[in-house]
This record gives C-alpha cells, sequence and structure tokens, in this order.
C-alpha cells in the first residue's frame, strides 16, 4: 500500500499547504526538518509530493497539540530515520508527563480540600501575624523545618524591623499550610515550589479553584489530543508498511 501511496497521486507543495492551511514554505521546512519524507524532484528542480507526504503531514500536525511541538518534530523525525521504537518511547515519555501533570493536580485538589479558611489564613480579620515557633507547633513541625521551607521558597515571611524575627503573614500561614498537607502526601519540596506559585498568582485559595477547574480542563484536552495524534501516526506507519 505505501508503493500506491508513493506514486498514486502527485502533489505540489502549493496543494500540500493548501489542504493543512499552511504556506508552501512552511510545508518545505517540515521537510528539510525530516518531519516530512524527502520529496522526489523534477527535472526543473522542483517537489512532488505524494499522498504519503500528506499523511505524514497529517501526523505531524495532530501530534503537535497533544505532545506539542518540539516532541512533535522528534518523532516524525524518529519515523524518518526507521527508528520507529525510539518514536514509541517519545510518545511514551510525553504520556508519562501527563500523567505526573494529572498526579500533581490531584495531589493540589486534595491539599485545598484538607485547608479550612481558619487553617490557611485566609479569613484576615483579627488576624494576628504569627511568629515561627507558634506556627510550627501549629503544624507540629520543627521550626527547623520552616526555615528549611523558606530557604526553597515556599514561605516568604518577613522579619520584623527591630527584633529580626520572622513574622509570618495571612498568605504566610497559608502557604506553609499547604506546603504541610503537601509534604504530608509525600511531595518533594522541588515539586511543590510550583504549586505554591500558583497560589499565589491566584490571590488565593478561593480563586485557584477556577484555576484548577481550568488546569483540569487542559489535562484533559490534551489527553484527548493525544489520542487523535496517536490515530494519525498509526495511519502513517501502517501506509509506510
Amino acid at each position: 500500500m505505501s508503493q500506491n501511496l508513493q506514486t498514486g497521486g502527485k502533489l505540489r507543495p502549493v496543494d500540500l499547504a493548501r489542504r493543512h492551511g499552511l504556506s508552501t514554505q512552511a510545508v518545505r521546512n517540515y521537510e528539510e526538518a525530516g518531519i516530512l519524507p524527502t520529496a522526489e524532484r523534477t527535472a526543473s528542480g522542483y517537489r512532488v509530493y505524494t499522498p504519503l507526504h500528506e499523511r505524514a503531514l497529517a501526523a505531524f500536525l495532530a501530534l503537535v497539540p497533544g505532545h506539542g511541538h518540539a516532541t512533535a518534530t522528534a518523532v516524525m523525525q524518529a519515523v524518518s530515520r526507521d527508528a520507529v521504537d525510539e518514536a514509541f518511547q517519545l510518545v511514551d515519555e510525553s504520556h508519562a508527563r501527563l500523567l505526573h501533570d494529572r498526579r500533581t493536580l490531584r495531589a493540589v485538589e486534595d491539599a485545598l480540600r484538607g485547608l479550612t479558611a481558619e487553617s490557611a489564613g485566609t479569613d484576615a480579620a483579627g488576624f494576628r501575624p504569627m511568629f515561627i515557633g507558634p506556627l510550627a507547633e501549629e503544624l507540629g513541625v520543627r521550626p527547623a523545618t520552616l526555615r528549611k521551607w523558606e530557604a526553597a521558597g515556599l514561605v516568604r515571611p518577613r522579619r520584623d524591623p527591630v527584633t529580626g524575627y520572622r513574622v509570618y503573614e495571612p498568605s504566610d500561614v497559608r502557604d506553609a499550610h499547604l506546603v504541610h498537607q503537601l509534604r504530608r502526601g509525600g511531595y518533594l519540596l522541588e515539586r511543590i515550589a510550583p504549586l505554591i506559585t500558583q497560589v499565589r498568582t491566584a490571590g488565593g485559595l478561593e480563586p485557584l479553584e477556577g484555576a484548577l477547574r481550568d488546569w483540569r480542563g487542559r489535562l484533559s484536552d490534551r489527553g484527548r489530543a493525544m489520542l487523535r495524534g496517536a490515530a494519525a501516526l498509526d495511519a502513517y506507519l501502517v501506509e509506510l508498511g
């Protein structure tokens, strides 16, 4: 069947480009990058594409939404080198990243459910700043643990200008409780850091709930896109034989 696709129809670069809403230069660039098989040339030097090239282009464009441009490029380049197992490994690694992202999201959701408005410090009315000792006692950790979290950028208490003591404001207490929940869930500090950044960027826990819904939706979209990419890649591999 691959022979039929190679010889069953001739396509100009503009034909291939128009079918996928691309520029002819983009098609040529994809070929030069090894995403598409090398095209034959006419006696005048013009490229001649076939339905097989169109199938390759369709596979690449289907892979991009789920895996990203760089991974999709690497997958197609591996196929062009006849290194199909390498292409499969790249796809597997991309799926592993998606699974990691799903688990991270679940950990954040679980941690947020474990926080009450009082423990998270979201109700600032009547709140008095805390020092490291009382906060450590509230969390059931040692003060040295809080200092370690601070060194990792997970909590950012201010310093009292007179005494030099650490002073934890409501947002600091919130961050400390969230870090504590995630640490209890087995998450390493380097994995917690970007999550705390999201909480700070969202401005607190309530706005983050909307961000988490959006995050969950994006993960679902990525998963669905990966399915479409896998189908298009498999169709291309079948035609290659």
